[in-house]
């Protein structure tokens, strides 16, 4: 079996690399939140490479751990926010003003809705700082996979296709999250010992594979953005274009209080 500490290695070693690309290539400017996750998960894997290596007693690692989680998830939904923001990019100057804070809306109305969910499967043996960590983790798996299925889903709607960073930074998200969703159906059913730990060396393994995947990824020309579909440019024409009536309306229309009123 694999050490954990060759695994945080490793993966440390790949997000360095994954970095260095992004910044050569560009994608710094484009994907900023982006890269300041892989960066905040390169020092998270140093910071826990030190503190395995130096045997910190179980409720020190697991009050880093859970910063660490909670840092690691304000960054994931800032990074699924830009992904979203970016998609929108051929058709940004046509969107109303409000339309990110719209996105930052429907991604927490999906987390809130996601949360009770995440709980399902949670060990009745963790502790109450445990079981946070456990829920925090698992909802972000969670929106992770279905950001990944819409985006997918509705990629021929947003003209964007496996050659676009935007899918594929959402495919190597959602992959991984898939594999971290499997791996705690499996705990569920209360495997202990060695093969506990396989399973969570085996999220570590699809981490990488995921860092491979970006890199490989990253190393290919991006391809030019096509236009939007017809539909999809009709039905966000006709959103701003309501949105914008109804400013209009509220703006220059009598007063609420006059509404339904005869003189």
């Amino acid at each position: 079996m694999v050490s954990d500490s060759v695994l945080i290695m490793v993966s440390a070693l790949g997000e360095t690399a994954t970095l260095a690309l992004m910044v050569r290539r560009g994608i710094l400017r484009t994907f900023p939140v982006f890269c300041a996750y892989i960066a905040w998960a390169l020092l998270s894997d140093l910071a826990g490479l030190y503190l395995l290596r130096h045997a910190v007693d179980a409720d020190a690692f697991q009050r880093f751990y859970l910063v660490e989680m909670t840092i690691d998830s304000i960054l994931q939904f800032a990074v699924l926010v830009e992904l979203a923001w970016s998609v929108l990019r051929p058709v940004r100057t046509t969107l109303p003003r409000g339309s990110l804070l719209v996105i930052i809306l429907l991604l927490a109305i999906a987390g809130a809705i996601i949360w009770p969910i995440a709980g399902v499967a949670m060990p009745h043996n963790f502790t109450p700082q445990s079981e946070r960590i456990f829920q925090l983790e698992e909802t972000f798996t969670m929106l992770r996979v279905v950001f990944f299925l819409v985006m997918t889903g509705f990629s021929q709607i947003l003209s964007i296709g496996w050659h676009d960073r935007e899918l594929q930074i959402a495919t190597g998200l959602g992959v991984y999250s898939i594999a971290t969703l499997l791996v705690t159906v499996l705990h569920s059913h209360q495997f202990t010992g060695d093969k506990y730990h396989w399973m969570d060396q085996a999220v570590s393994i699809s981490y990488l594979g995921t860092l491979s995947y970006w890199i490989y990824s990253f190393l290919t020309k991006e391809q030019e953005r096509k236009e939007f579909s017809p539909q999809m440019l009709r039905f966000l024409l006709l959103m701003g274009a309501g949105a914008r009536v109804s400013r209009v309306a509220l703006t220059n229309g009598p007063p609420l209080d006059r509404i339904g009123k005869k003189d």
